[in-house]
This record gives structure tokens, C-alpha cells and sequence, in this order.
């Protein structure tokens, strides 16, 4: 499992582990990993270019004596100061004694090097890069690849948000931990791969943050035993689909019997829709309790303005997950009266409207509004989006390394819908069964895309569920 944690939980570690290291210990195992990186990204570092941005911290100072490592290594290395008289003494005299310089034009040196180092501002920076650093950040990702320390310059390090300009770099290279807007966008599309240095922290047993990883959701994937039958399995029960949108049912039934589910119960007016698909789902004109047993309830895709089954089944005493229309007439108080698990999966304008805020800023506030959300309905929060997370009240985020871009199709969450509700009938967690329906949906759409990428159905990713489980498995 990939973990991250926050800047006051590094700094604490880094603190930590100072106060038993010599003086100046820690900055050069940092600047040690960073030039290492830096010499796999050049192939052959004797007569390379390299380009430091250096800022006036420790940033700074890790990319100047990453930059003295690669110049003893016989690369042409040259230091663009944003700050000359706060640059850090030791790094600028470690530089210039391995035959670095101090660049007197940086957008000509920009312009011929073969690698620039990011090292203007680190995990204590907060808001966009000022004008003359957001210059030279435009120039190097116009001139040649960008190696970010510790995590892209202007970013916000513990939210992923980016409020203003900031680097975009093709790798990060980050020190003793993951931070959590390496993991999160929009930061995390600026980060570029990703490469953890052990510098020897000693961090907290529980992250603030995980990004599961195939062996995790192998783990937690449930497997049908010899004596399981299809009850035992799981039994999903959807309501889904209205005359107006009959195929959000077939999708969401479709993830769920994808998903493993021993067996699927649909309750709503799109019946023949969904048993012309599916033969083996069971079909109940409702309302949804008179169904028969299931072990979880999926609501919301495509059921318009129908909010009386959403009725029916939160007050039923098996986990719930509510997506799409069903969202809509969510209230916390009914939620928070419920006793069996409520997983709720919005998009970044359904938790808009259930947070009473704008589109633009649920997307630009990502981390902070899935835990209002959270919060607020004391439930399991999954927001969709280019970075999809899971909250709870307390504990770790989870962020779901799968996604692609090619997800965004319609239809695509009412899949996600069905499979996050098998996992819940098969007695998954809802925080697990979030984490790892959206885990499996993104490696099913990579693969419906293609190694390329190509625009993708929502059915598509259904039937491809099969073969991400597999992945996942071996």
C-alpha cells in the first residue's frame, strides 16, 4: 500500500531524526536519492546540461547538492537563484566547488539543457509561484525534462490544490513519505512518476492517506468458497432506470453481476431493458422491501424524481449505496439515523449541490469536500473525478491510483455503482467495497481503452471487470 502523510507529520519525523543525525546528515541523503534519480532520467550524466531552480529553502539546498553530485559526474551544471542572498551557503559552496556556476542568463541556460531541477519552493509553500519563478517554471517544461524535489513547486503539498501558477514536472522525487498532493489533483497531475527516497523517518503506524495497490485488493477481494452458493455469495438489490433513462438499470446491473454478486435483484420500471441483457437477474416491480432478501441496496442511477423507494430502502437494515438522482433527496438527518452502512457516491456537482457550494470549487477543494461530506452525513463518502477518494469520519483517505481519463463517459458511474454494491453484499466494508470497486472500474476501462487510449462505452468497462479481477489476482 502506497501512504502518505501530512506536512505537520513530516516535519515532526524530519525534526525527530535530526536532533540524532550530525549536522547536515539528512539533507544529503535527500540530495543523494535526488541525484540518482536524476542520473536515470539522463542515461549518461558526463557532458548533460542541467538546470537547478533554486529557491531560498531547504529545497533549495537539496537540489544544489544533488547538482555538486552530478557535476563531479562531469554534467554542466548551472544554478538559476530566485533568492541569491537566501540561497543555502552550503549547497551554493558544494556546487561551485564541484565546478558548478551561478546562471547569469536563465532563460538562455533553460533553453539548452537537457534536464532542469525544481527546487524553488517545498512542502511548506502555500498558494501559486510568484511571477518571475512562474517564468522560468513555463520555460523548463518548454525546454527539457523536469524533475521536481519533494513535490512540484506551487502546489499545495497537503490538499493537491493548486491556486495559482505552478511547476509541472515529468518526475517527482519526494523524501521519507508520499505527501498527500502527490496523490490527489489537481496536484497530481503536475507530479509526473513518482519516486520515494528513504531518508529514515520513523512516521505514525496509520497514514493519513492510502492508495491501494493489486496486492491490497487482492486481499480484500471475496472469493466464493466450495460451499458458497449464490446467497451466501452476496445478493445485490438495484433500483435503477425510469422510462427516460432504462439504460442506467442494465448499467448498474450490469456492474453488479460483473462485480461478483451471486445474484441481482432489480426493482423499477425497466424490467424488459434489463432482462434482455441479463436473463439471470431476479426482477421485482416493488416496493423495494417486498423484493426479497438482498445484503446490500444500490439507488439512484437514472430513477428521476422517484424518491419513495429511496425511502423504502434507507430505512432498511443492510448497507446503501446512493448515487446519482438518488443523491438528491438525501438529507443528513436520514442518513445519520440509519444503523447498517451508507456509502454515498457523488460527482463533483452532486456534492456541490448536497455541500451548497459551486461545481468549481468542490473541484479545486477536492480532499476538503469529501470529508464534509463525510462529515456531515456520517456516512462513507466516494467522490468521482480525475482523483477518485474515499472518506470517512475518521481515519485514512483512500485514492484510487486506477483512473483514467477515458472514464468520463456516460454511464460509466452507474457501473461503478453495481460493482461497489456487490462487494457490500459479499460483506466488504463500505470504505473497502469503495476503494475497490473504483480500484477494479479504472483497471477495467485502462483496459477497455487500450494501451493507447481510445474513447471507451460504459459497457465496455462492465465487461471488462472480468479481466481486472484477473489482473488483480494473477
Amino acid at each position: 500500500m502506497r501512504t502518505a502523510y501530512s506536512v505537520s507529520t513530516v516535519r515532526a519525523a524530519e525534526r525527530d531524526l535530526m536532533a540524532r543525525l550530525p549536522e547536515g546528515a539528512l539533507m544529503q541523503r535527500a540530495a543523494a536519492g535526488l541525484a540518482a534519480a536524476c542520473r536515470e532520467l539522463l542515461g549518461r550524466v558526463y557532458g548533460s546540461r542541467v538546470v537547478l531552480l533554486v529557491g531560498s529553502g531547504d529545497n533549495g539546498g537539496d537540489a544544489l547538492y544533488a547538482g555538486a553530485r552530478l557535476a563531479r559526474r562531469g554534467a554542466g551544471v548551472v544554478a538559476v537563484l530566485l533568492s541569491p542572498e537566501r540561497a543555502h551557503p552550503g549547497g551554493l559552496g558544494a556546487l561551485r566547488a564541484a565546478g558548478g556556476r551561478v546562471s547569469d542568463d536563465a532563460l538562455r541556460d533553460l533553453a539548452r539543457c537537457d534536464l532542469v531541477v525544481d527546487g524553488i519552493v517545498g512542502i511548506g509553500g502555500r498558494g501559486g509561484l510568484r511571477p518571475d519563478a512562474a517564468e522560468l517554471a513555463r520555460a523548463a517544461w518548454e525546454s527539457a525534462p523536469v524533475v521536481a524535489v519533494d513535490l512540484p513547486s506551487g502546489v499545495d503539498a497537503d490538499s493537491g490544490e493548486v491556486r495559482g501558477e505552478a511547476v509541472r514536472a515529468d518526475a517527482t522525487v519526494t523524501f521519507g513519505a508520499y505527501k498527500p498532493g502527490l496523490l490527489i489533483d489537481p496536484a497530481r497531475e503536475r507530479a509526473g512518476a513518482l519516486r520515494l527516497v528513504d531518508i529514515g523517518l520513523t512516521l505514525p503506524g496509520e497514514a493519513e492517506f492510502e492508495a491501494l495497490q493489486h496486492a491490497d485488493v487482492a486481499e480484500l477481494l471475496p472469493r466464493p468458497a466450495v460451499e458458497s452458493d449464490k446467497y451466501r455469495r452476496g445478493v445485490v438489490g438495484v433500483v435503477a432506470g425510469s422510462a427516460r433513462y432504462p439504460g442506467a438499470a442494465v448499467l448498474a446491473v450490469a456492474g453488479a453481476l460483473r462485480g461478483g454478486a451471486g445474484a441481482v435483484r432489480y426493482v423499477g420500471p425497466a424490467t424488459d431493458a434489463v432482462l434482455a441483457r441479463f436473463p439471470e437477474t431476479l426482477v421485482h416491480a416493488g416496493p423495494p422491501h417486498k423484493a426479497g432478501r438482498v445484503q446490500s441496496w444500490v439507488i439512484g442511477p437514472g430513477i428521476g424524481d422517484e424518491s419513495d423507494a429511496l425511502e423504502d430502502v434507507l430505512a432498511s437494515d443492510v448497507p446503501v449505496l446512493v448515487d446519482a438522482d438518488g443523491l438528491r433527496f438525501l438529507t443528513p438527518e436520514r442518513v445519520r439515523a440509519r444503523t447498517a452502512e451508507t456509502l454515498l457516491t457523488p460527482h463533483a456537482g452532486e456534492a456541490a449541490a448536497l455541500l451548497g457550494r459551486g461545481r468549481d470549487e468542490v473541484e479545486a477543494e477536492r480532499l476538503a469536500s469529501v470529508r464534509e461530506l463525510a462529515a456531515r452525513y456520517a456516512a462513507t463518502v466516494l467522490l468521482k473525478g480525475s482523483t477518485t477518494l474515499v472518506a470517512r469520519e475518521s481515519g485514512p483517505v483512500r485514492v484510487n491510483p486506477t483512473g483514467t481519463g477515458w472514464l468520463a463517459t456516460a454511464g460509466s458511474g452507474d457501473v461503478l455503482s453495481g460493482v461497489t454494491g456487490s462487494l457490500l453484499a459479499a460483506g466488504l466494508p463500505a470504505r473497502d467495497a469503495a476503494s475497490v470497486g473504483a480500484y477494479l472500474h479504472g483497471l477495467a476501462a485502462r483496459r477497455a481503452a487500450g494501451p493507447e487510449g481510445a474513447p471507451i462505452l460504459a459497457t465496455e468497462v462492465a465487461d471488462h471487470l472480468g479481466a481486472a479481477w484477473r489482473d488483480v489476482t494473477g
